[in-house]
C-alpha cells in the first residue's frame, strides 16, 4: 500500500514534527501517550474504536534506516488485549515540493483477534477517517509552531489538498500508534 501527503511546511520542520512525541501525541486520535524510549524506539498508549471493538492499545514503534531529514523505516507492534493485535511496517520519505514538503509512504499492516473479525472494509473506513484526522491535526500543530510567514508562503504554493492519499499511511502509522505506526 502506498500514499502521499503534502504538508505546507519546510522539510526539516516536518521531520522534526514526525520525531516529536508531543506533536505525535497531539496528532494521533485517541492517543494518551507517546514516550521516547531511545533515539529509535517509542512506547505508545491510546484508546480506539473500530466498529463494535473499543479498547486501549499499548505498543512499540521502532525506527530504522534513519536518514534525517529524508527517510526512515518504521516497524510496529501493539496489543489491545482481547480486542486483538496489530503489527507491520512502513517506509516514509520526505522531499521538498515548492515551499512545502511531500511525504510519501509504503506500508503494510496485519491485525488479529477481534479486530480481524470486524472485517477489512470497516477497518479501512476507520483507518481513512483516522488518517484524515491525523494529517489535519499534524499540519495544524506544526503550523501553530511555525512562523506565520513560512506557513503563508507554503499554503500559497500548495499543489493540491492536504488530505489526499492518506489511507495507507494511516493504516500503518495509526495502527502502529493505535495498536502500536503515521504520518513521518
Amino acid at each position: 500500500m502506498t500514499g502521499e501527503q503534502f504538508i505546507p511546511l519546510p522539510q526539516q520542520r516536518v521531520w522534526e514534527g514526525l520525531n516529536d512525541p508531543e506533536v505525535l501525541k497531539a496528532s494521533i486520535p485517541g492517543c494518551e501517550s507517546v514516550e521516547r524510549v531511545s533515539d529509535n524506539e517509542y512506547r505508545t498508549a491510546l484508546t480506539a474504536s473500530i466498529g463494535p471493538v473499543k479498547a486501549k492499545f499499548n505498543g512499540k514503534l521502532l525506527l530504522s534506516d534513519v536518514n534525517p531529514p529524508t527517510s526512515y523505516r518504521i516497524a510496529f507492534e501493539g496489543s489491545g488485549g482481547a480486542a486483538g493485535f496489530g503489527k507491520g511496517g512502513a517506509e516514509v520519505r520526505l522531499a521538498p515540493e515548492g515551499a512545502g514538503t511531500k511525504l510519501t509512504y509504503k506500508a503494510n499492516a496485519q491485525v488479529g483477534g477481534k479486530l480481524a473479525q470486524v472485517g477489512s472494509r470497516l477497518i479501512d473506513g476507520v483507518a481513512k477517517k483516522m488518517a484524515d484526522e491525523f494529517f489535519q491535526r499534524f499540519s495544524e500543530k506544526l503550523a501553530g509552531l511555525a512562523p506565520a510567514a513560512i506557513v503563508e508562503a507554503a499554503v500559497a504554493t500548495a499543489k493540491g489538498p492536504w488530505l489526499t492519499g492518506t489511507y495507507v499511511f494511516a493504516a500503518s502509522f495509526i495502527v502502529a500508534f493505535l495498536l502500536i505506526w503515521l504520518v513521518r
